[in-house]
């Protein structure tokens, strides 16, 4: 029976004879560096994808780093909410009532307030996202609309013309074997989504000049991807920096430190980065592949290092790790041990913690003070006014996104023959006390604007 764990890489291990402690972390810097060539894994004779990362599970080691520290995950979730604004929305304003009625019809068929906000947290979290449309037996009207996570969506390999024709779904967290496995949708041309439905489904003329129904087909992948200055098949979203920098490591060392404070633990003396594949190494090399076991090695390895680091303080010694070079040139070790500063000692860390934390907010594009206050015994705060502008800035930045989501929603919109519908995405701007209202709703939408501007002339 194959046990399911947790392998515990970071830790904090106390080292007696030194009276201090050495804190374990996975070199986060890591997640993101392909020190292999990616190529795509074959599934059968006919189905093969690009794997994302050198293991498949990029995303998931992204979500992992997220969710261990909570100012991340907070900013996360809050640029996702910010995003979403007051919600999408189909506006009928000049609509006929039988588009109307259609339009509410397709509403409530589609939950759109969950799909549009799984969407915006997947274009937060991977600068992409998978939206599905699903037509009708005849083929003749979009019914359905579904978001599929990001993260367990694959690309196959691009024809010689640079086209995708499919995503894969399937949990990639689980091994995938087969087709059985995986959800096969035909990918819409990733620049031309629009076209190239109409021409499967022959509403328009093709290349070679004939108008006919080309597939069989209802069911259609559309990809919306942020655009980014390195064209790749996983797009790599600007926050990467933060991993690739040494801020996120210290935030979750000022973390570990703090911890041992509180549990009377001698003060941290040493942190050991230790990348993942340095740790997958040992497991190949010495065949270790049930999960218990591997844990006991890791326990093997951080006391073999503690035991090394005992030795340094009383003889010279020299630890030997496993690198390699960049094809930047770039020397990247497998293992670093790093000596942290004692003047450190019996303090707080209240000013370290609050570096660290706008570091990670600037990163993000999150005021600190939106998400609340900073973190530490010294609180800073801004004024009303000013958070009324920060929260005005951050969801007028999303115009660019809410462009490209709209999209698929302009496809659905135009294959249907809603005539006057467009899509909206109004954010709620918070207001004076002046106006004697907490919030109202406001729209960048040129063609919502001049509607709202007739209706108060008029």
């Amino acid at each position: 029976e194959q046990i399911t764990m947790e392998l515990q890489f970071n830790s904090v291990e106390p080292i007696p004879v030194l009276n201090a402690s050495a804190a374990f972390k996975t070199d986060s810097g890591k997640v993101f560096k392909e020190d292999v060539d990616i190529v795509p894994t074959i599934i059968d004779k006919s189905l093969s994808y690009i794997p994302w990362g050198s293991d498949n599970n990029m995303p998931y080691h992204i979500i992992d780093l997220i969710e261990s520290d909570e100012t991340l995950a907070t900013c996360q979730m809050f640029n996702a909410e910010v995003c979403y604004g007051s919600g999408l929305q189909y506006n009928t304003d000049s609509c006929g009532g039988d588009v109307k009625r259609e339009v509410e019809d397709f509403l409530l068929d589609n939950a759109l307030p969950s799909y549009f906000l799984g969407v915006c947290q997947d274009f937060k979290h991977f600068a992409f996202c998978v939206s599905v449309v699903i037509l009708n037996a005849e083929g003749t009207r979009i019914v359905r609309l579904i978001r599929k996570e990001a993260c367990y969506c694959r690309l196959t390999p691009a024809e010689k013309d640079g086209s995708i024709k499919q995503v894969l779904y399937a949990n990639w967290r689980q091994p995938v074997a087969s087709r059985d496995d995986i959800e096969v949708i035909d990918l819409l041309d990733i620049n031309s989504p629009w076209r190239d439905l109409a021409i499967r489904m022959g509403r328009i003329a093709g290349d070679d000049g004939k108008r006919r129904v080309r597939t069989k087909s209802r069911k259609f992948a559309v990809l919306t991807r942020v655009p980014t200055p390195d064209s790749t098949y996983y797009p790599i979203p600007y926050y990467g920096a933060l991993f690739r920098g040494k801020w996120y490591n210290i935030k979750q060392l000022i973390g570990m430190a703090k911890e041992a404070k509180l549990k009377n633990i001698a003060p941290i003396k040493y942190q050991i980065e230790i990348s993942n594949k340095y740790w997958d190494s040992i497991f190949k090399s010495e065949g270790i592949t049930d999960r218990r076991e591997q844990q006991k090695r890791i326990v093997k390895e951080k006391q073999q290092i503690l035991d090394f680091l005992t030795g340094v303080e009383n003889a010279g010694k020299v630890w030997f790790s496993t690198f390699y070079v960049a094809p930047t040139g770039e020397v990247q070790h497998e293992v670093v041990i790093n000596k942290i500063d004692s003047d450190k000692e019996g303090g707080d860390w209240s000013t370290d913690i609050q570096e660290a934390v706008n570091m990670i907010c600037f990163t993000m594009r999150v005021h600190s003070n939106l998400v609340g206050s900073v973190p530490g015994k010294s609180q800073s705060n801004n004024s009303g006014s000013d958070k009324r502008e920060l929260y005005t800035i951050a969801q007028a930045l999303q115009k660019p996104y809410h462009d490209l989501l709209f999209t698929v929603h302009q496809i659905v919109i135009r294959f249907n023959g809603w005539t006057g519908a467009y899509p909206d995405c109004p954010f709620i701007q918070l207001t004076t006390l002046d106006e004697h209202q907490d919030a109202k709703e406001v729209t960048t939408n040129k063609q919502n604007r001049n509607e709202k501007g007739k209706e108060e002339r008029n």
